[in-house]
């Protein structure tokens, strides 16, 4: 396995264990991270030793979403040049998901602390996602103005409809015991139990068929994604138009400068109430 710039990987006995390793950016994504974390997984689905993949956080965070520094660039780009750099940098988020959803092996996210947006993707695509009961989820985009869009694609093979448009349209934080209740966490774990129980699933996946469980997931994935690569590209072009939009300039604007964001577009919209009698 090569090395990483934002990556630790270890395999031992059959398990890859991939941990996220920006700490000091509470392990947000960026460009590296993204095509790291899609190559590492990609390099574990070919390998012939490597049976089951583990993926933890460096320090206190799972993975914090998308990188401030990401966003900052995001807003000060603009033009034609700018739309074709966002639908690249949405592919290879899409590119991402997709790669750890249809992984031909077992996967299991040990999720030691918060799980933000794109981060909460990444945790709740593994096929098991154990998490402390201090970790945080949350599909945070609209608080900045942004949507959702590629998380949702997959989220709703995961919820029913009424749960996924709660907590995509509020943005709101859950914590580990509400993931777990909404089936989106596997088993909530002491923080120093976390890798020993994430370690001792893996033992019990190690002792089933490769074959028969390569099977089974292609089977499974038959069953909910008849539809997912038109809801990705749908979502892909839903994320492109969002980053062009005045109110996501303004609300990562906001965001950086520890505002509250005013939202043109309530503005625009806004008309003055008529009555009749």
């Amino acid at each position: 396995m090569p090395n990483y710039a934002t990556l630790h990987t270890h395999t031992d006995a059959g398990i890859h264990t991939i941990l996220l390793n920006r700490p000091e950016k509470r392990n947000a994504l960026n460009h590296q991270l993204i095509a790291d974390l899609t190559h590492a997984l990609e390099s574990f689905a070919a390998s012939p030793s490597c049976h089951v993949a583990i993926l933890s956080g460096a320090g206190s965070a799972f993975c914090a979403g998308l990188d401030l520094e990401h966003l900052r660039a995001m807003i000060q780009h603009s033009g034609a040049s700018a739309t074709q750099d966002y639908r690249l940098d949405a592919e290879r988020i899409a590119g991402l998901f997709r790669t750890l959803y249809t992984l031909p092996k077992p996967s299991i996210a040990a999720v030691n602390g918060p799980a933000i947006a794109g981060g909460m993707g990444i945790a709740t695509l593994c096929d098991f996602t154990l998490a402390v009961p201090e970790a945080k989820f949350g599909y945070t985009e609209v608080r900045i103005g942004f949507i959702p869009a590629l998380v949702s694609a997959f989220l709703r093979t995961q919820l029913g409809d009424k749960a996924c448009r709660d907590l995509l349209l509020t943005g709101r934080i859950l914590s580990a015991e509400e993931a777990h209740s909404l089936g989106l966490v596997t088993r909530v774990v002491p923080e120093p139990e976390l890798m020993p129980e994430a370690k001792a699933l893996a033992q019990r996946l190690l002792r089933n068929s490769p074959a028969a469980l390569e099977s089974t997931k292609r089977l499974l994935g038959r069953f909910s994604d008849r539809h997912l690569p038109d809801d990705i590209e749908a979502a892909i072009q839903a994320s492109v138009d969002a980053r062009s939009s005045a109110d996501f300039q303004e609300g990562v604007t906001a965001f950086l400068e520890k505002r509250d964001p005013l939202w043109p577009s309530a503005h625009n919209s806004a008309n003055p109430s008529t009555s009749t009698k």
